[in-house]
């Protein structure tokens, strides 16, 4: 039998892609700004993680123009929702497995 964390999705399992993830999940969107101060890192930092969830098609990024300012927002797909929720999930599963060894375990008994 394979462990379950080879099912534990590697673009997302990073800490920071993990955080972005969470962050964006309960909404509809959310600004580059709040963004960066909720996972604490720097722009540049958020920006290559940004780049690399946009690139396995779990993120859009959008860039709206007023006046001088752009604002750059972020926003899950349908298959970021998907592919974090089973992630989720895998991770659930994964902490709910009894220990090789522990009482109560039928190799034990």
């Amino acid at each position: 039998m394979s462990h379950l964390r080879h099912e534990l999705d590697q673009v997302i399992h990073s800490p920071v892609r993990f955080s972005i993830m969470a962050a964006l999940a309960p909404l509809e969107r959310a600004g580059f700004r709040m963004l960066r101060d909720t996972v604490e890192v720097s722009d540049s930092a958020l920006s290559q993680h940004l780049t690399t969830l946009e690139k396995a098609g779990y993120i859009e990024v959008r860039k709206e123009q007023k006046g001088r300012r752009t604002t750059t927002w972020v926003s899950l797909t349908r298959q970021g929702r998907e592919a974090f929720g089973h992630h989720l999930q895998t991770l659930n599963r994964i902490a709910e497995q009894p220990a090789a060894g522990a009482p109560g375990d039928a190799a034990t008994t």
